[in-house]
C-alpha cells in the first residue's frame, strides 16, 4: 500500500479524534488485508483521498487490528464506507462498489 499524504490510518484509541472531532466530514473505510473486495475498493478510496483533499477528510481502519470502532458500529460486512459529519454517520455503504457510487456518498457533504 502506499503512503498517500491524503489518507489517514486510524486506530481505536484515536478514532474520536480524528474523526468523531473533525471539523470537515470524514469517509472512514472498515478493511481487512484477507477480504478481497476490500482490495478492489482500497485503491478507490486512496483516489478519492486526493480528489476530495481539503473538503472530506479519508480514513482507514483494520478491523482486524482494531475490534472496538467497528463493533460499535455494527460492523458486519466488510468493506463498510461510512461518511460522518459532526461526529454523526450521515450514511454509509458495505461491499464493493463502483467509484461513482462513493463519489455520490461523498458529494452529500463535499
Amino acid at each position: 500500500m502506499s503512503e498517500n499524504p491524503n489518507l489517514l490510518h486510524v486506530t481505536d484509541n484515536d478514532f474520536d479524534q480524528q474523526i468523531l472531532k473533525s471539523a470537515v466530514p470524514v469517509l472512514v473505510d472498515f478493511w481487512a488485508a484477507w477480504c478481497g473486495p476490500c482490495r478492489t475498493v482500497g485503491p478507490v478510496v486512496e483516489e478519492l483521498a486526493g480528489e476530495y483533499a481539503g473538503k472530506v477528510k479519508v480514513a482507514k481502519m483494520n478491523v482486524d487490528e482494531n475490534k472496538a470502532t467497528p463493533g460499535k458500529y455494527g460492523i458486519r460486512g466488510i468493506p463498510t464506507l461510512i461518511l460522518f459529519k459532526d461526529g454523526q454517520v450521515v450514511d454509509q455503504i458495505v461491499g464493493a462498489v463502483p467509484k461513482s457510487r462513493i463519489k455520490d456518498l461523498l458529494n452529500k457533504v463535499a
